[in-house]
């Protein structure tokens, strides 16, 4: 479960993006920080940290979490598959990743999607690119 922050594209009519109407297949900017939270807790990888980032006070980190043998030989055998492409990683560092929404919304304010990655974000962020340009 995450917010959803803002309409960003959709193809059917400009409109919807203008009132910001949730209709199936549009585009939606989502809050990050719950699957950073998740990813961080499962691979035990930073992800969308910038570089010297440091941790405040009084927080634990994730990643330097005390576990026993065997959750590190888990975590160990699930870093090799740990590769996160680089469009993800700087909208995580932003702290809004781009979705698809794949059910239809009604009254009820809830959807369900799936966030954007590989050539379908790629094509995506052309196409918001060229919508900023004119």
């Amino acid at each position: 479960k995450t917010r959803v922050l803002d309409v960003v594209y959709n193809a059917s009519n400009n409109e919807l993006v203008r009132t910001k109407t949730l209709v199936k297949n549009s585009i939606v900017l989502i809050d990050a920080a719950p699957f950073k939270q998740w990813y961080e807790a499962h691979y035990s990888v930073a992800l969308g940290r910038k570089k010297g980032y440091k941790i405040p006070e009084g927080e634990e980190d994730v990643l330097n979490k005390t576990r026993s043998r065997h959750g590190e030989q888990k975590i160990k055998a699930r870093k090799a598959e740990s590769k996160v492409e680089q469009h993800l990683d700087e909208q995580f560092t932003s702290g809004r990743i781009m979705a698809c929404i794949s059910s239809r919304p009604g009254q009820s304010g809830r959807c369900d999607g799936y966030i954007l990655e590989g050539k379908e974000l790629d094509f995506y962020l052309k196409k918001l690119k060229t919508k900023k340009g004119k």
